[in-house]
């Protein structure tokens, strides 16, 4: 596949200075205008093999363009703290907002391919990365991010003639390294490995372009080229979401075609008569309080990470949980995250960036109060978002938690649920207590009118991202001792169980 690359494709001197001025001209133009409308950001990679002018393409970028609304991020071997968390969550940090371009020299990419030529990683663990990398970038494109993909190539005898070069000026003799001349001897694997991976993982979406890299010019006029050519017809096209997700009704609810039989679902049949009583609940607290204290300060622990998730209807008794949960718990072990509507920084990243964020390190505990199933909940429900949006997100979430889960993360994900009378009798209740009247808004009682469409919204994100990974734990929260003491005794039972 690289066969066009090898043609030998030069600019001269003199064309190069007639075309350039023209060329900075236009992508200053075009920036200034992502910029000013901020409707998406632009992501441009660079790869390809050592030798190839990658860094030399990044400057002539930077030479070009406004670096006030550039940033670029190279990539080297994963740091400590990033060891801990899930493979993505270093990229996902830095992910340019809308208005921005990032340049990611080294990217989700270089990882996997060095792994496989060194023969680090398995062959399928290198195709289930490949599988996992076409899902967050077409994520990412249905979220309005535009990538630009580029590999830059050199034929082996091209890429030792500069080398030479390189190492030969005294001004880019540091760019030559004894790794460098190392993976010319790999030059054979990285071009059976580097083919594999560009030819699946360029999608209609974002997919690649092969740079031959022998000649500057060339080199450097074409990804420009290409840059201004990319972000011009998506700043003129009339639908800048990039969405790449047909809008398509749900699969038939197996509830709404048995309605005339039965009216069970995965809500109804949960038993909300289930109790505790005093004495029962004042022995069973402290117990498991106590186990969890144990759990978490074990050497085991130190090896591991937990996510929590607290979903469930209004005023269903989260906060109360979470209070009970983090009284046995040191408070430099965990993070509590209140999720609330995104700020404006927030909504012009991603829908998910917000969440990766806050991912634990080892040893550590991340409690969400409300999470990303707000888009499968109140963004349906309220049509804050379209519903290609909500419907793409279940598959989305479940990427999202399996990528979280197989780096050594616990996930327990919790829907607390009540029902509508006790709901109407602790509404009325906060607002007589003058110390819980904040907890009751007039969201709150319109979001009551929607019992019924939250009640089937909830039914589907259940049966949709209730995984094998993270499943769903449903909570009989009429009952507040007999749902907290539930909570923290299924927390221990996870932890002791991934111990093992």
């Amino acid at each position: 596949m690289f066969e066009s690359a090898e043609l030998g494709h030069k600019i001269d001197k003199k064309v190069y200075k007639q075309e350039e001025p023209k060329l900075r001209e236009q992508l200053l133009q075009i920036q200034f205008k992502v910029n000013q409308q901020k409707k998406f950001p632009v992501i441009i990679l660079i790869s390809g093999v050592d030798g190839g002018g990658k860094g030399e393409t990044i400057n002539q970028l930077y030479e070009w363009m406004d670096p006030r609304y550039l940033s670029t991020f190279a990539f080297t071997n994963p740091t400590d703290e990033e060891l801990e968390r899930p493979f993505m969550w270093r990229y996902w940090r830095i992910l340019p907002s809308k208005g921005r371009i990032g340049i990611f020299s080294g990217s989700w990419y270089s990882i996997p391919i060095s792994d496989r030529v060194m023969k680090v990683s398995a062959k399928s663990n290198f195709e289930k990365r490949i599988d996992a990398i076409n899902r967050f970038e077409r994520m990412l494109v249905n979220e309005d991010v535009l990538i630009l993909k580029f590999w830059f190539h050199l034929s082996k005898k091209a890429q030792k003639k500069r080398l030479k070069k390189l190492e030969k000026n005294p001004l880019t003799s540091w760019r030559v390294t004894k790794e460098s001349w190392k993976r010319l001897n790999t030059y054979n694997e990285l071009q059976i490995v580097a083919a594999q991976i560009l030819r699946s993982t360029s999608t209609p979406w974002a997919p690649w372009t092969i740079i031959e890299a022998t000649d500057d010019h060339y080199r450097n006029l074409t990804v420009g080229k290409i840059i201004k050519e990319s972000i011009n017809k998506r700043l003129t096209k009339k639908d800048t979401t990039g969405n790449t997700t047909a809008t398509l009704p749900l699969t038939p609810n197996i509830r709404e075609l048995t309605r005339s039989v039965t009216d069970i679902d995965v809500i109804t049949a949960i038993d909300l008569n289930l109790k505790l009583n005093k004495n029962e609940y004042r022995k069973k607290l402290p117990k498991y309080q106590g186990e969890l204290s144990e759990l978490i300060r074990s050497d085991k622990f130190k090896k591991l990470s937990v996510v929590l998730v607290f979903e469930g209807s209004d005023a269903a008794g989260k906060g109360g949980a979470i209070r009970r949960l983090a009284a046995a718990m040191d408070a430099r072990q965990y993070q509590i995250v209140p999720v609330a509507a995104p700020t404006e920084d927030e909504k012009a990243q991603p829908y998910l960036w917000r969440f990766w964020k806050h991912l634990p390190r080892d040893g550590r505990m991340t409690i969400f109060d409300r999470s990303w199933y707000g888009r499968v909940l109140v963004e349906r429900i309220e049509n804050f978002c379209s519903q290609s949006d909500w419907l793409r997100a279940y598959s989305e979430i479940n990427d999202f938690e399996e990528e979280i889960a197989s780096s050594h993360t616990i996930i327990i994900k919790f829907w607390l649920q009540i029902s509508q009378q006790e709901q109407l009798r602790r509404f009325k209740e906060r607002e007589k207590i003058a110390f819980k009247k904040f907890k009751i808004t007039e969201e709150d009682w319109r979001n009551r009118k929607k019992w019924d469409q939250y009640h089937q919204a909830v039914c589907d994100m259940i049966e949709r991202t209730s995984t094998q990974l993270a499943p769903w734990t449903l909570v009989e929260a009429e009952d507040k001792k007999y749902a907290r003491v539930k909570i923290l005794k299924t927390i221990c039972e996870k932890i002791k169980q991934a111990m093992k």
